[in-house]
């Protein structure tokens, strides 16, 4: 290893045939050389922004999730980023103990040749891109068993999937905190330690048992008091499942008393109610289905069509107008295919029809009107600007 170890009147002759000036340079010297192990592919390097660096720093765990067919996303406790290799066209040495020219200069009486061994090396490193959790798989997970009720023969088997939080954490590509949060979205609840999401018309008729109790105690919908609801309504359904309804379709307060209350929620109930319409019909009459809507809503309630925001499309072409069923989340998750599915259920939208139906695909700072240049083109209608596809929908 000496004959291999350059002396420093060989530095200064490199420097000198290199045209340098040692002048210009820190007095201590690198002297790199290949370790007997050093070879490519052993590590992988990871670049992180200053957040997610004090994330590791302060002790807590960054988690890559994805299962073996799709793409691996790195996690931290409550963002998501998609992970992708950039290739670089220097060489990144790795070298146990290197001291940067800053440590060098504050510790002046350092040796003035220094001799290193690479341990190894790489080409590439991954590159983090702030992404949107991908949760279109936590409500396919859950809609396999939905829960229909105590006396669901379903359930008394022991053979529908079941799902804890670490199941869905190993499973779905988004940090604990996103997950969590689409549990809520999706009025998910725990049922004997699995997380479950109601079959709708179980819900449905949960729903109809308060408000039609709501009717005939003539309570205020902004004053439910849960106690009574559960004492009432305790032995048609579990008191947990009467509580979950409550908390899925009003908003929980407590009075200077103590008592717990609810103030329903007029927009959710309407929009429930009109999904219970439109699913059994391929098109409704829009006149027809607002006025059978309206009556079908609990007393004091006023049906709007902006309740329908990603859920139902009224057809404006067709004579007489109609409306049907377009959820949102049963559209696809990637950007240009959730465009090229809008566009083949209909060919031109206007930014009013269509905003609900991409909302949701906006990543941090993105606006509608940016995702709409990017994957439709513009065009007027008899005065009013339309959108469709930029490619032939085959």
């Amino acid at each position: 290893a000496a004959m291999s170890e350059r002396s420093r009147a060989e530095v200064d002759a490199t420097l000198q045939t290199a045209k340098l000036n040692p002048a210009e340079l820190l007095p201590a010297v690198h002297c790199l050389s290949f370790g007997p192990q050093a070879s490519a592919g052993e590590c992988c390097l990871l670049q992180l922004e200053p957040g997610l660096c004090a994330e590791l720093e302060a002790g807590r765990s960054l988690v890559i999730r994805g299962e073996k067919d799709e793409k691996a996303v790195l996690c931290s406790k409550d963002k998501t980023y998609d992970m992708k290799i950039a290739d670089t066209s220097n060489m990144l040495l790795f070298i146990p103990g290197c001291k940067t020219p800053e440590q060098l200069n504050a510790d002046a009486a350092s040796c003035n040749i220094i001799h290193s061994q690479i341990a190894g090396f790489s080409n590439n490193y991954w590159e983090l891109r702030r992404c949107r959790p991908k949760l279109k798989k936590l409500r396919k997970l859950l809609m396999e068993d939905p829960y229909e009720g105590p006396n669901s023969q379903k359930d008394q088997t022991l053979t529908f999937s079941k799902y804890t939080t670490e199941d869905l954490l190993s499973l779905i590509q988004a940090s604990e905190e996103e997950i969590l949060y689409q549990l809520q979205v999706i009025d998910a609840c725990k049922i004997e330690g699995y997380w479950r999401v109601l079959e709708f018309n179980y819900e449905m008729k949960l729903l109809d048992h308060v408000t039609q109790l709501i009717d005939s105690e003539s309570w205020s919908l902004n004053k439910v008091p849960l106690r009574t609801c559960l004492e009432e309504l305790g032995p048609l359904e579990p008191r947990e499942m009467i509580e979950h309804i409550l908390l899925s379709y009003g908003r929980k307060y407590v009075d200077d008393a103590g008592e717990v209350y609810f103030e329903m929620r007029e927009d959710k109930i309407c929009r429930a109610i009109a999904q219970m319409l439109l699913q059994n019909a391929v098109k409704f009459n829009l006149s027809e289905f607002q006025e059978v809507w309206q009556q079908s809503v609990p007393e004091g309630m006023t049906t709007r069509l902006d309740q329908l925001k990603g859920l139902a499309l009224v057809d404006k072409s067709s004579r007489p107008e109609t409306i049907f069923l377009l959820k949102v989340e049963d559209l696809p998750e990637d950007n240009q295919e959730r465009f090229n599915s809008l566009f083949s259920i209909r060919e031109k939208w206007t930014e009013v029809d269509i905003t609900p139906y991409i909302q949701d695909l906006c990543a941090e700072k993105q606006t509608v009107g940016a995702l709409l240049t990017k994957y439709a083109r513009s065009s007027m209608l008899n005065g009013v600007k339309v959108y469709n596809s930029r490619r032939p929908i085959s």
